[in-house]
């Protein structure tokens, strides 16, 4: 009797060459190596990309990916790892080895907070994490290390409150919880700066000579402040060119 072939739970998908994979090398506008393979059927994280582990941005988003294997540690210069819409459940630990990491975007996964790695607050250098569209009911506490933490994305998630570690991150710019089962009252708590604007009108000839001159000079300095923001601004963005696929997500979100 011929036994049959044993069957695969692995998902089919397509595979990857080295040469494909070189051929997916891309420089940045910042001279930055960039190997994007999104968008590609992939359902096994491809081996043989480890000998491009050089590269400083990774782009395997938009692809059928259920695990990570702890090999993306040899990715030792990556500053930015774009793993959004794929089949992800689980982050391994080695990624809290990437210690120049800067952006990790695992938004649009099967991710629940059990997936998330207590190891994940080692990223000392991460400013841009984004974990929306997953199933996470909270977050490890070892997220409160993350001091560099700028934008923080939990949007469409099972929060039913606030993670207390969120209170903890110094520099904390940006955070979106939209479409939680958070309680209203609850999602303004994250802030706890009260702002107080008064606003006092005064005549000029109501003031003395030296109260007088102090406003003015304080009002050229405003003036004189508010023009050089507008002129570095417009200077900021002169440049720009299409943004790529994680600024196009993180855009979106934002």
């Amino acid at each position: 009797m011929v036994k049959g072939k044993k069957k695969s739970n692995e998902p089919s998908g397509r595979k990857i060459t080295l040469k494909m994979a070189k051929n997916a090398l891309k420089v940045t506008v910042d001279g930055k190596r960039r190997l994007d393979l999104s968008n590609m059927a992939i359902a096994t994280f491809p081996k043989c990309i480890l000998k491009l582990c050089d590269v400083d941005e990774l782009d395997l988003s938009r692809n059928l990916l259920k695990k990570i294997p702890d090999t993306i540690d040899k990715f030792v210069n990556l500053r930015l790892l774009d793993l959004h819409s794929n089949h992800l459940e689980q982050v391994p630990a080695a990624i809290s080895r990437l210690h120049n990491l800067y952006s990790l975007n695992l938004c649009n996964n099967h991710l629940t907070a059990s997936g998330l790695p207590h190891e994940l607050g080692l990223l000392r250098n991460l400013r841009v994490l984004n974990l929306g569209m997953n199933r996470i009911e909270t977050l490890p506490p070892s997220v409160a290390a993350l001091k560099e933490l700028r934008e923080l994305g939990l949007f469409n998630n099972l929060l039913t409150h606030l993670p207390k570690c969120i209170q903890n991150l110094p520099k904390l710019q940006k955070l979106n919880v939209k479409s939680n089962p958070i309680p209203t009252d609850e999602s303004q708590e994250v802030d706890r700066i009260q702002r107080v604007e008064c606003l006092y009108l005064v005549r000029e000839d109501c003031l003395c000579t030296d109260c007088l001159k102090r406003c003015k000079e304080e009002r050229e300095k405003l003036d004189s402040r508010m023009s050089d923001a507008s002129t570095l601004k417009k200077s900021i963005f002169a440049g720009l060119i299409t943004p790529n696929s994680v600024a196009q997500e993180n855009q979106a979100v934002w």
